[in-house]
């Protein structure tokens, strides 16, 4: 029992003396926040779960009561075959998420340049497994979904605000 116990805690130590440590939130620089997103994107509101949830940032109802407005213009699911068989069935498709957004002050000051998240994944497909296949497709856009509200709440994170408040 001692060994195994002492096995578990030599990489525990190690991880911790070269400095490791898990990734944490470390919240947005902003009071408040509106998020200015078109209806139904799945980025969005899973952005708002993200930023409700640990964090100290208000989420407002309108632009002016925020100290920053994030515009996601837009949120656009695709799926293109990306493969066909020998006798023309469909083998592969590739999904593909594209994000656009930007981060203004409530004056319109632009605080982050509008960038471009797309992301894509490949899909094996059978017409024999089409429940399974749906089910993988909308697991994969859920995927892109999350990693792209992680990449726009880290690019947040590294805002620094024009007050100096951090």
């Amino acid at each position: 029992m001692n060994r195994r116990l002492f096995l578990a805690l030599v990489p525990a130590a190690l991880a911790a003396g070269c400095g490791f440590q898990l990734r944490a939130s470390d919240g947005v620089p902003f009071a408040s926040l509106y998020l200015d997103a078109p209806p139904g994107s799945a980025v969005a509101a899973r952005l708002r779960t993200l930023l409700t949830v640990g964090n100290k940032t208000r989420l407002t109802a309108t632009a002016d009561e925020a100290e920053a407005v994030l515009k996601l213009s837009s949120d656009v699911h695709s799926k293109t075959i990306l493969s066909l068989s020998g006798a023309g069935r469909v083998t592969e498709y590739r999904l593909g998420l594209r994000v656009e957004y930007g981060v203004f002050g409530r004056d319109g000051r632009v605080l982050a340049e509008t960038e471009v998240i797309e992301l894509r994944r490949d899909l094996t497909y059978d017409d024999k497994q089409v429940l399974a296949k749906g089910a993988e497709e909308t697991l994969l856009y859920r995927d892109m979904d999350e990693n792209a509200a992680l990449r726009i709440l880290r690019r947040l994170q590294a805002l620094k605000p024009a007050n100096g408040r951090s």
